[in-house]
């Protein structure tokens, strides 16, 4: 069987989608999925590309046991858009930039919000903490913990990995 590849996306990679993307990938880890899950992030803007997340990224992440510091800023790509089983936008924005490089129907069915896998969070989008101070930071990291374990759900449950 084919690797289920997942796609973590906000604006510039280096705040929400590497937090996603690190979470994801340690609870992939930590089910023993490594071998059928494969996650990576990126941007829709290029202005961080090879850059390493925000500080206050990597912060966040190295007090809940992460490090992100293997991360490398990229822009999402439209052949992305064909290799990636779920694109997972941060917020409506980067959602509609991603859509409008889906090239098919099929395309446009792998691209979703990320908090739409997030059980009892009444929030759509993962705000952007890139002005703000450290708590929105930590903010994130909650929102992102729990749309990580929705989303691991549901492709169990899509593919029988129960």
């Amino acid at each position: 069987m084919n690797k289920v590849k997942v796609l973590m996306v906000c604006m510039g990679n280096i705040c929400r989608s590497p937090l996603a993307h690190g979470v994801f990938e340690r609870l992939v880890k930590e089910e023993g999925l490594s071998d059928l899950i494969e996650v990576d992030s990126s941007g829709t803007h290029s202005w961080h590309v090879g850059n390493p997340p925000d500080p206050r990224s990597q912060e966040v992440a190295m007090r809940h046991g992460l490090d992100l510091n293997y991360q490398q800023a990229r822009k999402v790509t439209s052949a992305d858009i064909d290799d990636y089983d779920y694109i997972l936008a941060m917020d409506r924005d980067n959602l509609a930039i991603l859509q409008a490089l889906a090239k098919n129907k099929e395309s446009l069915n792998k691209i979703a919000l990320f908090l739409d896998f997030a059980e009892g969070i009444e929030l759509s989008e993962v705000p952007d903490p890139y002005y703000g101070g450290p708590g929105g930071f930590d903010h994130v990291y909650e929102l992102v913990e729990a749309a990580a374990s929705g989303l691991l759900q549901s492709i169990n449950q899509r593919f029988n990995k129960s």
